[in-house]
């Protein structure tokens, strides 16, 4: 008996030891979620099987008194970095420090540029504060990279996975953003250089400098130009598409104030030049049923409130196309944007994003009726209306995008969401032939905003029986299910009070 149990400890101790040793070589998890959150996307796969170096990876992560949020966040950071491992070849190796077990660990991880953030830890009913580590520092042959702080969910992937891209990529290709006409400067479009700056190089371009060699450039990008454009700029730009040169304009055809409440006409000369394309950016403003807020302030008795309101000239856009540019986005705020028409009969125009299936255009200029006007339905007569498209087959192999609004990927424009870069940044990556990143870019958006057929006060039934659902339908089945209990319960005492139950 003593032998028998001796073979099956050690035996049992083998499959352990094997199924350990197999765990480390072949990698793998079951992932039942909706957006495959736990699953690689392609293009991190891609480039861990394309690594020429390895990568190593130190993680600064406290291990003491950590909240369970905290304590998972480590523990996913390590299985993520198992799976790199594994598809990589072994080509990603890691450890993990404790940067709280003595003052030099803790200096190595600042000077290494990891961030601690401050936690609550409770102690016998009693709460302090702690400085916590969760960062991360890349290492491949010279080139670094820092997490300062490690993030939870999708943003896990894609903040590893362009850390690694960025040092794996060594000659990267030139961007240029148009400057020179009162755009915005390229510090303005912070986000958007910086997701850019992954893969490309991102300078500026003047225009007027003969000296820059435009052919240099995979992709340039115009954004709302509001100065006059004189007619050799374009007659370079006519040169460089020419020659297979990529261009993507994001035009502000009008522009609104909501200090003076009005909206009023620009004109650049940049639309007159898209027209001789085929693109016309009309001089309206589009408004939309589905739309951004504005904060407005009401009296409210001898109060002065302020009050978020859905304000049309904003629309949000939900309208994408089946295109790489715009796979994975979901929402894009457009401030004042315009409408696009083509009536060119030169090359392929494909609308991009629309408005919504209630939308109209308002003329300018115009007045905003902020507080009194009241919205109804029969505002918006229109419906999917373009605000943006690509047009391809030009003479000379270019390619032009254009969007009817110059202001969506500027930093720090109030509503802005996060595909509103992702749709700018997404636009140079196709235009450059580079789409690589994008379906792991898009893939670390979590909003999911709510159906337009819940919209409007035409669909207050439906939200009703929905909210009705949400709250009565587990009451109810808790309640069914102690009802069967307790009949099931009954039947088997009646069972047991029988003469014949033994």
């Amino acid at each position: 008996m003593k032998k028998l149990n001796l073979t099956s400890i050690l035996l049992v101790t083998a499959i352990i030891v094997v199924a350990n040793v197999l765990s480390q070589k072949l990698f793998f998890r079951l992932d039942f979620t909706e957006g495959k959150q736990y699953t690689l996307s392609t293009a991190t796969k891609d480039i861990l099987k394309n690594l020429d170096s390895p990568v190593t990876v130190t993680g600064y992560f406290s291990e003491k008194n950590l909240p369970p949020e905290m304590a998972r966040i480590r523990e996913e950071f390590r299985q993520l970095l198992t799976e790199y491992r594994s598809v990589s070849g072994n080509m990603i190796d890691f450890e993990f420090i404790n940067p709280n077990k003595d003052q030099t660990t803790e200096q190595e991880a600042l000077q290494n540029g990891i961030r601690p953030v401050v936690i609550s830890v409770r102690e016998k009913d009693q709460s302090r504060q702690q400085k916590a580590f969760l960062g991360a520092v890349l290492q491949m042959g010279e080139e670094k990279e820092v997490l300062p702080v490690v993030v939870t969910g999708e943003g896990m992937e894609y903040a590893l996975t362009t850390a690694i891209k960025k040092m794996a990529v060594t000659d990267k290709p030139f961007v240029g953003i148009i400057q020179g006409h009162g755009e915005p400067a390229i510090a303005d479009l912070a986000q958007a250089r910086d997701a850019l700056s992954i893969l490309y190089t991102v300078m500026p371009v003047n225009l007027d400098d003969e000296g820059v060699d435009l052919s240099q450039f995979k992709t340039l990008a115009w954004v709302a130009p509001t100065d006059s454009i004189p007619e050799r700029h374009f007659n370079r730009l006519e040169e460089y598409m020419a020659n297979g040169g990529n261009l993507l304009v994001a035009i502000n055809r009008v522009n609104g104030d909501l200090q003076t409440q009005s909206g009023s006409v620009v004109n650049t000369g940049l639309e007159a030049w898209l027209k001789t394309k085929g693109i016309e950016v009309e001089p309206a403003f589009v408004i939309d049923n589905l739309a951004g807020n504005i904060t407005v302030q009401q009296k409210q008795g001898f109060f002065i409130v302020n009050t978020q309101v859905p304000f049309p000239f904003l629309p949000l856009v939900r309208n994408f196309a089946e295109h790489p540019i715009t796979k994975g986005l979901e929402q894009v705020l457009l401030p004042f944007a315009s409408p696009i028409n083509f009536t060119g009969t030169e090359g392929s125009f494909s609308p991009l994003i629309s408005a919504s299936a209630k939308c109209s255009q308002v003329q300018a200029p115009t007045y905003f009726d902020v507080i009194n006007k009241k919205w109804s339905e029969s505002d918006f007569p229109m419906s999917n209306l373009t605000l943006g498209g690509v047009l391809e087959g030009l003479p000379g192999g270019g390619r032009l995008i254009v969007f009817g609004d110059g202001d969506f990927p500027v930093s720090g424009q109030g509503g802005q969401t996060p595909d509103n870069v992702n749709l700018f940044v997404n636009s140079v990556d196709w235009l450059s032939d580079d789409t690589g990143l994008i379906e792991l870019r898009t893939k670390s958006i979590a909003s999911r905003p709510i159906d337009e057929a819940y919209l409007g006060d035409e669909a207050a039934g439906k939200r009703n029986t929905v909210k009705l659902l949400n709250f009565g339908l587990p009451i109810l089945l808790v309640i069914l299910y102690g009802i069967f209990r307790s009949r099931r319960r009954m039947q088997l005492r009646m069972k047991r009070m029988q003469e014949s139950y033994l």
